[in-house]
């Protein structure tokens, strides 16, 4: 928009008032806005000529806050209340109210004009926009507090045995607390460099900062026996209280030497004949709002000391759980039908359930169907041939036999049984799900709880 000088400002507002020309026509003729001559008018309303008379813009923090104020309790526009208190652009009173909002009232402050010093300020504070006396504010204060209260009783105690105390006594201090306060706001307050910190940390003989994570990192590698990668950790050392980025849990255990020893195998699920028996209701939907809701079964082979065994577990796809189990060394009918009424033990009387499997023989047998249909279960089954469709099924299997099948040795069969009953239970109560952040009956516990 072009600029107007403030006689042809003064002409435009004569226009209107004396000729009652509209905003629109006035505006239209000198090439502006219509709402520029409206704004005019309201000026001159309130302020005359004056209105027009270039004023000082570095308006103060209580000029500010007084204008706010007027137009929230008078409820005027910002084009009414700009023309009230003679402020030319009256988005500037949008700009402060957007930053009282947002900032606090300290964004409101008049900056000072010109170049701005190139020195760095020292005692800078982390977040300038922090409102003052929020909560907040207040809890970043007494952190800075404790920081600073703790770190002059270390480096008084320093000085009264040795009566000077030198950067390499700060960088002793600052080593002490780094596991507490960060190392910026530490070295900001020492009034040392950040990279004299480090390289003097380096040369340094001091204790390991990390030494209690590292002991508490090998404890739970230790306790699941090897099965927990740098992920899994994390959330156990979360779950304990104890909140570490999974980037640090990773360099420590390669500072240790400690490898997840679980390696994923392929597996070839048992297909079976081909039947139509029933469709594939479930449709890879492996998710559950409730427990009970959805289960899926399926059977995998063990080869041990020259015999085959057979597991045929169901899992609900709530959380992951195994509801119970059968073994046996023969495929037989018995294996599923077992499983089944186990399973059926833990289901409430007409509650809806999908059962989903893949199109084994077992489960198109008549029998299994009817039983089924006397508990009103639904029947689902995969598509042929396609393992997929009971992927979290074949996915506990893999699980299975590389967290327990290949990493154990056993005596015999019946060592075998005895330490899988262990590891289900384990798997149920104590293994953390990377999705859940919990075991599966920590999370159905929870969600049990809740409701």
């Amino acid at each position: 928009m072009a600029k107007f000088s403030a006689e042809e400002k003064l002409q435009a507002v004569a226009r209107y008032l004396n000729d009652n020309e509209s905003y629109r026509t006035i505006g239209k003729s000198i090439g502006v806005n219509h709402k520029a001559i409206q704004k005019w008018v309201k000026q001159f309303e309130y302020n005359g000529v004056n209105a027009f008379i270039k004023q000082c813009t570095n308006y103060t923090q209580r000029f500010k806050l007084d204008v706010l104020k007027y137009m929230t309790e008078s409820g005027t526009s910002t084009i009414e209340t700009a023309a009230i208190f003679n402020i030319p652009a009256p988005s500037s009173i949008i700009v402060w109210k957007k930053q009282l909002e947002t900032y606090g009232v300290d964004a409101l402050q008049s900056k000072k004009k010109g170049r701005s010093s190139m020195k760095k300020e020292s005692n800078k504070q982390p977040n300038k926009y922090l409102v003052e006396g929020s909560t907040e504010a207040l809890q970043a204060r007494i952190r800075q507090l404790e920081m600073e209260n703790e770190y002059f009783k270390k480096v008084e105690c320093l000085s009264s045995r040795k009566g000077k105390i030198t950067t390499k006594d700060k960088v002793k201090v600052i080593c002490e607390l780094r596991h507490k306060y960060s190392v910026k706001a530490l070295v900001t307050y020492a009034g040392i460099p950040r990279s004299t910190f480090y390289d003097m940390a380096k040369k340094l003989d001091l204790p390991d900062p990390d030494a209690d994570l590292k002991a508490e990192i090998k404890a739970i590698y230790d306790e699941y026996e090897g099965r927990y990668g740098y992920r899994r950790i994390r959330d156990e050392l979360a779950n304990r209280g104890r909140k570490v980025n999974h980037k640090k849990v990773q360099r420590i255990m390669k500072e240790l030497g400690l490898k997840c020893l679980v390696r994923m195998k392929k597996y070839k699920s048992y297909k079976g004949s081909v039947g139509k028996i029933a469709l594939n209701i479930l449709d890879r939907n492996f998710t559950a709002e409730t427990p009970n809701e959805k289960w899926v079964t399926d059977i995998t082979e063990f080869k041990l000391f020259g015999e085959k065994l057979y597991l045929s577990p169901v899992l609900d796809l709530f959380n992951g759980e195994i509801i119970t189990y059968t073994i046996g060394s023969r495929q037989t009918y018995s294996l599923v039908s077992d499983m089944l009424e186990k399973a059926l033990e833990y289901l409430p009387e007409d509650h809806q359930l999908l059962m989903h499997s893949d199109q084994g023989w077992h489960y198109q047998m008549e029998k299994y169907r009817k039983r089924l249909q006397s508990r009103g279960i639904v029947q689902s089954m995969s598509r042929k041939g396609n393992c997929y469709d009971n992927s979290v099924m074949e996915n506990f299997f893999g699980i299975l036999k590389s967290e327990f099948l290949y990493l154990k040795e056993f005596e015999s069969v019946e060592h075998f049984k005895m330490e899988l009953e262990n590891y289900i239970t384990y798997y149920n109560t104590k293994r953390i799900k990377a999705k859940l952040k919990l075991s599966p009956v920590q999370y159905r516990t929870q969600f049990t709880q809740a409701t």
